[in-house]
């Protein structure tokens, strides 16, 4: 009996010993959870105060600078809008404060400057619009702030720099006269807008009174930025694209050779040269110069719709470009488009829509040994006592193209001014290079007039991009304006 006694004291001694072990692993277990649950807790936590630091230190100026953002308001209660200047010191846009506390927001140089620097009433565009927060932030002494605070008074401002030269932007305003176009100038080594003019343009000073007018006149479009947001067949400037998808292609320019006879019939489309000139035997550079129609559009059937297509598209067609403001150029070409269409959009027509600032990069980036800087407008950002709040650092955005490839395409574009359509650019105290276009845009034959190019062709110191609406050729309207642009540089270079 005793023995059994002793069995069913030790069979419970061992089943307490069980039930202690299993509560201990249930604890284990819930510990386990509870730290799972507490650590998903921590990092959501840290998370988002990381977040928070990231987007105070990183994110919060263009979320403010947003024009949806309706904090901007409350800055200007207490900012006074600060000025915006050209690189070369001169005001371009400037508050004006009476005696009352009445703010007027003032441009000195009128419609000169409209569509870069923009306007800040009925909406805000162009650096207004870009710059914004910078405009309607502080960085005075902060005493000084103090102080304002403390009597009501509003504080200063920064000042922005702009990268725009007053010299070059009067010389390209007054070169394209009262004629509809743009024209773009940058410096291709860092990406600086040195230059940039729209017409027809407007007076920002009284853009409030003018406002209804403006935006009811749809055959001036005066507020559309044609620089940048303007679309047009790029003309025999798209010659470019068309000469580095053969050149990568076929691997060399040597061994082409075509008789130009004044025109061109595939499957029962014709092609002609400009007014028919018969060119006669040429080699690739020869047909570049003289931009010979018929010798390219036999040069794209030779690619075809999806080789041209993919070196566009390499070259920025159809994708977004890098600026602010700017509109994508389109391009539809492919494998399956008729003959006809692959010969017009080889030498820059068909469905192929650019704008100047386009054509100005992918020249940037021929002139800058085949990197495509990224292009801006803000220089810096100062106090309005001059102190530096921070400077805008050049940055690579993209190789559009191999050295090897630049250089080439550079080579073809200095012919052009030496013996082909921009020869009136030749002779002058500075090398340039450059392509001429001439974009039909309706069933009568008129064209826009069309320049892309360089001065300096051995290093090169200033992109030129230049269209004249109902311009004709490019040697006649837009290669004389590219010419006073260069001669306009090393006036102040």
């Amino acid at each position: 009996m005793r023995d059994a006694e002793k069995k069913r004291l030790r069979e419970q001694e061992k089943a307490k010993e069980r039930r202690q072990k299993e509560m201990i692993r249930e604890r284990r277990a819930r510990n386990r959870e509870y730290r799972l649950v507490s650590g998903f807790f921590v990092l959501i936590f840290v998370s988002l105060i990381g977040y928070l630091i990231y987007f105070n230190v990183a994110e919060s100026e263009t979320f403010i600078n947003s024009p949806y953002n309706t904090r901007q308001d409350t800055f200007a209660d207490r900012v006074v809008r600060g000025n915006i200047v050209s690189s070369d010191g001169e005001v371009l846009a400037r508050t004006d404060v009476s005696e009352d506390g009445t703010e007027e927001r003032v441009y000195p140089y009128g419609n000169m400057f409209a569509h870069a620097v923009g306007y800040d009433s009925n909406g805000k565009s162009g650096l207004e619009s870009e710059a914004n927060f910078s405009l309607l932030t502080s960085h005075a002494f902060f005493l000084e702030q103090l102080e304002n605070e403390f009597r009501g008074e509003k504080n200063m401002g920064d000042t922005v720099v702009t990268t725009l030269n007053t010299t070059l932007q009067s010389t390209a305003y007054q070169a394209l006269g009262d004629r509809r176009g743009a024209v773009i100038a940058l410096d291709p080594s860092t990406g600086k807008v040195l230059a940039m003019v729209s017409k027809p343009d407007f007076d920002p000073n009284t853009i409030e009174a003018d406002w209804d007018t403006l935006v009811s006149d749809e055959s001036n479009s005066s507020l559309l930025n044609r620089a940048t947001m303007g679309q047009y067949p790029p003309g025999s400037t798209f010659k470019l694209v068309t000469a580095l998808d053969y050149f990568r292609k076929k691997g060399s320019l040597q061994g082409y050779s075509y008789l130009c006879e004044g025109s061109i019939t595939l499957e029962n489309h014709t092609i002609q040269c400009y007014n028919a000139t018969v060119h006669g035997q040429e080699d690739f550079e020869s047909a570049f110069a003289n931009s010979c129609n018929c010798a390219f559009a036999d040069v794209g059937t030779i690619l075809g719709g999806s080789s041209l297509r993919d070196t566009a598209e390499e070259l920025l067609f159809n994708h977004s470009l890098p600026m602010k403001g700017a509109r994508k150029s389109s391009f539809t070409l492919d494998g399956s488009s008729p003959t006809a269409l692959v010969m017009q959009t080889a030498i820059g027509q068909g469905n192929t829509l650019t704008s100047p600032l386009h054509m100005a990069l992918i020249t940037c980036a021929v002139a800058n040994g085949g990197v495509l800087m990224r292009p801006y407008l803000i220089n810096s950002v100062q106090s309005y006592a001059g102190d530096t709040v921070r400077v805008t650092k050049p940055s690579e955005y993209r190789t559009l193209m191999t050295l090897n490839e630049a250089n080439l395409l550079g080579n073809l574009m200095r012919e052009v001014v030496i013996s082909g359509t921009a020869s009136a650019l030749n002779g002058r105290s500075y090398t340039a290079a450059g392509k001429t276009g001439s974009a039909e845009f309706d069933e009568n034959g008129s064209s826009h007039s069309w320049f892309i190019g360089y001065c300096n062709a051995e290093d090169p110191d200033m992109v030129v991009a230049v269209i004249v609406e109902n311009g004709g050729t490019g040697s006649e309207a837009a290669v004389p304006i590219a010419g006073q642009m260069f001669d306009a540089y090393y006036t102040v270079n």
